[in-house]
């Protein structure tokens, strides 16, 4: 396919150097050009603009921060088949849809290693014929394509709620090791129990980086793990659905990005845990 590509941060330029490689033909944009230099080396053409990106593309695949990004690009896409990768609230999905009878939304599960193997977990919603039509590119990167249903913004709910419920975990991997620690036992044994128990890489992964205390270079920073909770009860207030424990995490999040942790891994918010126990 012949793809425009937009946004290439930590997740989004593993994304389009995996579509280059599956034979995808790529026009690039991002805000900061140089971000896009690795790419031209693999045989993606720069863009200036989101408008000259998308110029006679067959689809505009988006993979920004946050909604304000998402929406500034948002008119360069009209009339096109648009791929909404980036975790956004449920309400910008339907106004994307309802300006954009071809939009798709394809918010992806991964960490930029995920990202740059091509073994993400991509979670589609939109019209049937327009999923069928985008598998190439879903299957160019990632590793298993779900389709949440067919309005766009059903996929962007399993997303926030997906990544509310790994923000508890680590919350409750920062309580057990404050705990354990105060108790003598070592963390990493924990580990090892836990990954026994659970058999989950990510348990695995989040407690390896807890364990050892490595909240740098961040994977996902905190003040993207705190928009994305706040993005979950938003949609939870849509829903009319409580979500008690988000709220706590929010607040356990906040309380990380008033500590100056705000650009690190959001996994450091097991610092809060370890602060409120007297350990750090």
């Amino acid at each position: 396919m012949k793809l425009a590509f937009i946004g290439l941060g930590k997740m989004g330029t593993g994304m389009a150097r995996n579509l280059r490689r599956a034979g995808h033909e790529l026009a690039v944009f991002n805000r900061t050009p140089g971000k896009a230099q690795a790419l031209a080396a693999e045989g993606a053409r720069i863009a200036a603009t989101p408008e000259e990106a998308c110029r006679d593309c067959d689809a505009v695949v988006t993979m920004l921060s946050d909604d304000l990004a998402v929406e500034a690009v948002a008119p360069a896409t009209r009339g096109k088949v648009h791929i909404g990768c980036s975790t956004i609230s449920t309400a910008l999905a339907r106004r994307l849809a309802e300006g954009n009878p071809s939009y798709l939304s394809a918010p992806v599960f991964g960490r930029p290693d995920a990202a740059e193997a091509g073994k993400l977990l991509v979670v589609s919603a939109g019209l049937a014929a327009l999923v069928e039509k985008c598998r190439p590119v879903f299957d160019a990167i990632g590793r298993q394509t779900f389709v949440a249903g067919a309005e766009p913004w059903q996929a962007n709910a399993v997303k926030l709620c997906g990544n509310f419920m790994i923000a508890s975990l680590l919350e409750t991997f920062g309580e057990a090791f404050a705990t354990l620690r105060k108790a003598g036992v070592e963390p990493q044994l924990f580990l090892e129990v836990m990954n026994a128990l659970f058999d989950s890489p990510v348990y695995a992964s989040y407690g390896k980086v807890i364990a050892a205390r490595q909240f740098e270079p961040a994977g996902f920073p905190v003040k993207l793990g705190l928009k994305d909770v706040r993005l979950a009860l938003e949609t939870a207030q849509e829903c009319a659905s409580p979500m008690p424990f988000a709220s706590l995490i929010r607040d356990q999040l906040l309380a990380a990005l008033a500590a100056g942790y705000g650009d690190q891994d959001w996994s450091v918010v097991s610092r809060i845990a370890a602060r409120n126990a007297g350990l750090d």
